[in-house]
């Protein structure tokens, strides 16, 4: 059968204390409605995205994905049924889901399905449930000897009895389109908010004679994020999946609290991360790399057997070759090192390609920005460095060439040439001692 998804996304954050909407607010960066997408696109034949008026970047975050705008913000069911002129003739069933339960795995959304579709004994509609560790103020599902469920009791309406019960609603639920949509125009808004409530199809369905069914999920999975401290408690969450995944995969982490992730981080097989990395978006490391402490990689290519770091930044665009070192204090954008190439100290390579086995002396910089545009640096294959170089871009230095330590280059140089530009050194006889003599005068 097939299955839709209504992404709830207009809140505003209020909580969050941030004009950005919260369910564009990162999560290993990515926005936190990107995470629910994705945990859904592989379960779902289709998703709406309900967003509220005037946001635009969470329109272009739910590409391609359909959006309608809720614009009046009456309620989570209220919101629900804006998309059912988008679903009104969908001939299978629909789930609805919050953008603040990012963590949502698609496994248990599979389960959920499964719940709703009836394998054997059917459900009219199925919902996550969880056990948290502290149920505090969660809605309380209430269940019947055959464990189905009778009715959701808010805590604020629960008795003492009712808020004993550890199985608390998580929101999230599924039931065929046409039935949950007639549910939804039936929900009234006659309690203290004067909104309408998802949870409330519930009991419509009940009432109906409808089987409804609760799908226990974890914790971690489920909980939502409405504050920024619920957010660090859900990268914390998504961090920790993230390392686990990583050491299952093969690769060694040496303090792995301390290496931080981007959802997307492709590690290979034997790759070793000492203390405190940091991956952003879009890194992949290939086989056999070893990444030392402190060091800082995004949108980069790290080829197999390349040694990075400690206190390394890879920037966007850069790729390092097979064997490549990248030492300390080393700063790589948009750059490309060959196999077997080398910098190891102090350098900056920006908008830079760099040939297989060069070595790049400590202190080099390429002058990559004049304060209008981008030039770029080209070194050819097996050339040397000398320290302290600054190359103004743009410039080639030819294959198997070499330059002098200290000097400033603005043209480029032939193949095998050896370059140097830099003042001829000069020397004053007891010039320090003259210099010191006067300057001792001059305090008296």
């Amino acid at each position: 059968m097939s299955a839709a998804a209504i992404l709830l996304a207009a809140g505003l954050g209020t909580r969050m204390k941030s004009r950005l909407p919260k369910a564009l607010h990162p999560l290993a960066g990515r926005p936190m409605l990107n995470h629910l997408i994705a945990a859904c696109e592989g379960v779902f034949d289709r998703l709406v995205v309900v967003v509220g008026p005037d946001m635009p970047a969470l329109e272009q975050a739910a590409a391609p994905h359909a959006t309608v705008v809720q614009a009046e913000r009456l309620g989570t069911g209220h919101a629900a049924l804006q998309a059912a002129p988008l679903l009104a003739d969908f001939p299978g069933d629909v789930a609805v889901l919050y953008a603040d339960n990012p963590l949502i795995t698609p496994e248990t959304l599979k389960r959920l399905r499964a719940a709703r579709a009836g394998v054997g004994a059917g459900a009219g509609l199925a919902l996550l449930a969880m056990r948290p560790a502290d149920p505090a103020k969660y809605g309380r599902v209430m269940q019947d000897a055959a464990g189905d469920v009778t009715r959701i009791v808010e805590w604020a309406d629960a008795s003492e009895a009712e808020r004993a019960v550890g199985l608390c609603n998580a929101g999230v639920l599924c039931a065929p389109a046409a039935d949950l949509f007639r549910w939804l125009r039936g929900v009234r808004n006659d309690n203290r908010a004067g909104e309408y409530y998802l949870p409330d199809v519930v009991p419509l369905a009940v009432a109906e004679g409808h089987r409804v069914r609760a799908v226990e999920a974890a914790e971690a999975e489920l909980r939502g994020i409405n504050s920024r401290a619920e957010l660090a408690e859900a990268e914390a969450e998504i961090q920790a999946r993230l390392r686990r995944a990583a050491l299952d995969n093969g690769a060694t982490l040496i303090q792995p609290a301390s290496v931080t992730f981007s959802h997307d981080t492709r590690l290979g097989q034997d790759v070793v991360v000492g203390p405190n990395v940091v991956f952003g978006p879009g890194v992949v490391v290939e086989d056999g790399v070893e990444i030392r402490a402190f060091s800082h990689l995004e949108g980069c290519v790290v080829r197999q057997g390349a040694i990075i770091g400690p206190f390394a930044r890879l920037r966007p665009g850069t790729e390092v070759g097979r064997g490549a070192h990248v030492g300390n204090f080393v700063e790589l954008k948009n750059a490309v090192m060959g196999e077997g190439a080398k910098a190891n100290h102090l350098t900056y390579l920006g908008d830079a390609s760099i040939g297989a086995g060069s070595n790049i002396g400590a202190g080099t910089i390429t002058c990559n920005y004049d304060g209008f545009g981008k030039f770029r640096t080209e070194i050819g294959a097996g050339v040397f460095v000398g320290s302290h170089t600054t190359l103004v871009a743009p410039i080639r230095l030819g294959d198997g060439s070499m330059t002098a330590a200290g000097s400033v280059l603005t043209k480029s140089v032939a193949p095998d040439a050896l370059a140097f530009a830099r003042a001829r050194a000069q020397e004053k006889p007891q010039g320090a001692a003259v210099f010191r003599a006067s300057r001792r005068k001059e305090k008296k």
